[in-house]
């Protein structure tokens, strides 16, 4: 099942999405990271943030997206919106127990509610017996049926699969391949975002939330977005945990060997030392990572890293710069922050496959 977000405003469905994202308690960038992407690629589609512990401030000054988009205490400030988002991607997806009365509510004024939480809606009684009495839908983003297993068959060698792979989690292998695979657009060439997580799915309106798919189907299921996208001359597959991470290295891999990419942009943070969230961890050193990931993935299929995605949001100009070049130096590949530099250096290295894939 490739999962689908409803009441999207693409054209595609008579219903404009106006939304409401709930971050009550979690505005800041890194625990509200679904809604600060949200933000950034569908800012048209959302009213406001709910948060009764920042009122007043706009979601630019909290998650540092969204321009003037208002932070609100309460729905009734928002009587146009038709959905509440849950806006939050905590370790282990948990719902906080206090938001249970904000989604009532959401319910009882005939809103849908959109969740890529762990902890599904759906599975709730006092939600589901609300919802049905109003004739509103829960969606669940994660939630999904998948159970088929990788084949290896039919899949288009002409096509070329880009992975967005990482030194660990969250620090923006979703955000580089949505760039880089926009960019391609504009540049003339026929892309496509494939969404492998829950915000990722928020925004594209399709793919599969691996990290909630039962481990023997990650592949399968990820092999099945490559068949379902293959007719685009590019696929930009979204990158999900570090091979290196204590807590997500199997989803990784499954996600690597089900999208057997050709190339792999790598992904890392500047200045962060640890595993996120796990601060007695240290990081793998990129170049030792670089060969990992190319080791791992030449098992399905030859593939070696063609570019280094660097987050510089927490270093100035010149310490960002300062760091390309070091970067550069060591590993002899293109280096860009696709926010501070744009996605060109990338969207080079990506272009220069296809004429070695044609030959192939």
């Amino acid at each position: 099942m490739t999962n689908k977000v409803p009441n999207t405003s693409d054209g595609k469905n008579s219903v404009a999405r106006r939304l409401v994202i709930l971050t009550e308690g979690h505005s800041e960038p890194i625990t509200a990271k679904t809604a600060a992407s949200v933000l950034r690629y569908k800012p048209e589609d959302v009213l406001a943030l709910l948060d009764t512990t920042q009122v007043g401030k706009t979601a630019q000054q909290l998650l540092g997206v969204g321009g003037e988009i208002p932070v609100v205490a309460n729905l009734d400030a928002v009587p146009k919106a038709n959905t509440l988002m849950l806006g939050i991607a905590p370790p282990g997806g948990r719902m906080p127990e206090a938001w249970r009365s904000v989604i009532l509510a959401a319910i009882d004024r005939g809103m849908d509610v959109v969740s890529g939480l762990h902890d599904f809606l759906s599975n709730d009684a006092e939600f589901c017996n609300a919802a049905k009495l109003k004739g509103v839908q829960l969606i669940d983003v994660r939630k999904n049926n998948e159970r088929d297993v990788a084949d290896r068959q039919n899949i288009r060698e002409d096509c070329l699969r880009i992975h967005t792979v990482g030194q660990d989690c969250s620090l923006g292998k979703m955000l580089v391949a949505l760039e880089v695979s926009h960019a391609l657009e504009c540049a003339g060439q026929k892309s496509k975002f494939i969404a492998t997580g829950q915000t990722g799915i928020m925004i594209e309106g399709d793919g599969a939330p691996i990290d909630c798919v039962v481990a023997d189907f990650v592949s399968g299921a990820v092999e099945k977005l490559i068949l379902a996208n293959q007719h685009n001359d590019i696929l930009l597959i979204e990158g999900q945990g570090s091979l290196a991470h204590p807590r997500y290295s199997g989803v990784t891999l499954s996600l690597l060997h089900g999208c057997m990419p050709h190339g792999m942009i790598m992904c890392y943070e500047v200045g962060r030392k640890n595993v996120n969230g796990m601060e007695h961890v240290p990081l793998q050193p990129l170049s030792k990572l670089v060969n990992v990931y190319e080791t791992m993935a030449n098992l399905m299929c030859p593939s070696k890293v063609i570019g280094v995605a660097m987050n510089s949001q927490f270093v100035s100009a010149d310490e960002a710069e300062a760091e390309r070049e070091k970067i550069r130096r060591e590993l002899g590949l293109p280096v860009c922050d696709v926010i501070r530099h744009g996605p060109e250096e990338l969207v080079q290295a990506v272009q220069a496959l296809l004429p070695q894939l044609a030959t192939s």
